[in-house]
């Protein structure tokens, strides 16, 4: 069995992306293109516990600002599960991380995110 621990350097790299161009959205009330962007760093970041751990912790903080209750209460049950499958490498390779899909669902991955996986 693998576990990972530490997201490599050039995976960091386009994971920050996703995150400055979430807070970028965010201030600009762009809510649309923040969640993209947050989507986007949980597909990057799901395989690392610290990384997909705050992914999720994003994604529920944007629930409580939308008032979104199903968002919030999915966050929760991804928050209190998803580090650890990480941690054992188990994780739903391309799952968006959003409460609105099944939180084991497999999904396909974006092109260019599949690109800088290679």
């Amino acid at each position: 069995m693998k576990f990972n621990t530490t997201i490599p350097k050039h995976l960091k790299k386009f994971y920050n992306k996703e995150l400055l161009c979430y807070k970028k959205a965010l201030k600009e009330q762009d809510f649309s293109t923040a969640w993209y962007h947050l989507e986007r760093s949980h597909i990057i970041g799901q395989s690392y516990p610290i990384e997909h751990t705050y992914s999720h912790w994003l994604m529920l903080q944007f629930g409580l600002m939308q008032k979104n209750t199903k968002e919030v209460f999915g966050q929760l049950l991804r928050l209190a599960v998803g580090g650890w499958k990480s941690f054992i490498n188990y994780v739903p390779v391309g799952n968006t991380g959003g409460a609105d899909v099944p939180p084991l669902k497999r999904m396909p991955i974006p092109n260019d995110i599949k690109e800088i996986f290679k």
